[in-house]
């Protein structure tokens, strides 16, 4: 964009809001820089107050906090609002994808321009800037290594809400719903024996101060990572704004999902220097895991049927996407 209608235009100052702390890696591969260029491409007009660390609420109130112009744009996983956004979950499930990228892609056409826009996202007043799909989730734990599905039962294990509470239920685990941040204490304390989590985020809540197992090669469920803008906000912008604002997204999603996948890699190695073991699933384990997840996804969608919602049509929706896109 040149310097143009938005530079003539009255300055705007958007506010921006989420959980994560400061210096967390996916806001440096999200958020910051797509606030950046948008500032960027219109020549200053745009520019943003931005609130990490739960300054402005929890991330369980993002939801709220977007819709009431408490924050313009919020970091609003649709797994902390699973009642209010439960389609977003056809993209959380256990084995749903292999990368972050595929994940993302996948998601970003369906919440974008299918069910899960008109589902989750216009009844809710908010629309979908940016976002990501976390790889494939572990379990890491304190105490145990998880070899076999004896060792998963019985465990107390964080997780998201939602789909991931049927998954963690479904092998055996007693799910503990909370937000990323509250982790560490609750592992601390011991009211958690482990965490269900992308390799990243141990590191980024200090998680592997206390954790000491994980598994490797397992996929136990994603997370949607979405930053939205409420409609208000959305509609009160120049046109020749939401152009720049569309354009940048667009570009920046798929250069995040492929640097959170590049950054798997090196996570681990992080977490090995740490002291983390990493145990490879074995294939009589993998056999077991499969068996008993392979009807999470079924009974979810069929739970959202019940309630009159539509979990088939967008699981079905969310897979022909993820067939679109490459694996690796």
């Amino acid at each position: 964009m040149t310097a143009g209608p938005a530079a003539a235009a009255d300055p705007i100052k958007l506010r921006v809001a989420d959980s994560f702390p400061s210096g967390h890696y996916l806001t440096k591969l999200i958020i910051q820089p797509w606030m950046a260029e948008v500032t960027k491409r219109t020549n200053g007009a745009v520019t943003f107050e931005y609130f990490p660390s739960q300054q402005l609420g929890k991330a369980a109130d993002m939801l709220t906090l977007t819709q009431t112009g408490v924050t313009n744009i919020g970091y609003v996983a649709p797994a902390y609002v699973s009642e209010k956004m439960p389609h977003s979950e056809a993209a959380m499930l256990p084995g749903s994808f292999e990368t972050s990228c595929q994940g993302t892609m996948a998601y970003w056409k369906v919440a974008r321009e299918g069910t899960i826009a008109a589902q989750d996202y216009a009844p809710n007043k908010i629309r979908l800037l940016v976002a990501v799909a976390l790889p494939p989730y572990q379990i890491l734990t304190v105490k145990n290594p998880v070899k076999t599905e004896q060792d998963i039962r019985g465990l107390k294990l964080r997780t998201t809400g939602g789909a991931q509470d049927l998954t963690v239920r479904t092998i055996g685990a007693v799910p503990v719903r909370m937000a990323a941040p509250d982790t560490y204490e609750s592992l601390s304390r011991g009211t958690l024996d482990g965490v269900v989590f992308p390799l990243d985020s141990v590191v980024s809540y200090n998680v592997e101060k206390i954790v000491r197992y994980s598994t490797e090669g397992a996929n136990f469920s994603s997370f949607i990572v979405a930053y939205s803008i409420s409609d208000a906000s959305w509609n009160a912008l120049p046109a020749d704004v939401r152009k720049v604002i569309q354009d940048v997204s667009q570009e920046i999603v798929p250069v995040a999902c492929a640097a959170v996948d590049r950054q798997e890699a090196e996570t681990k190695q992080k977490l090995v220097e740490a002291g983390v073991q990493f145990t490879p699933v074995s294939p009589e384990f993998r056999s077991k895991l499969d068996e008993m997840l392979k009807d999470v996804a079924s009974k979810w969608a069929q739970g959202l049927d019940g309630r009159g919602r539509k979990g088939s049509a967008v699981l079905a929706e969310f897979r022909k996407a993820v067939a679109e896109q490459p694996a690796k």
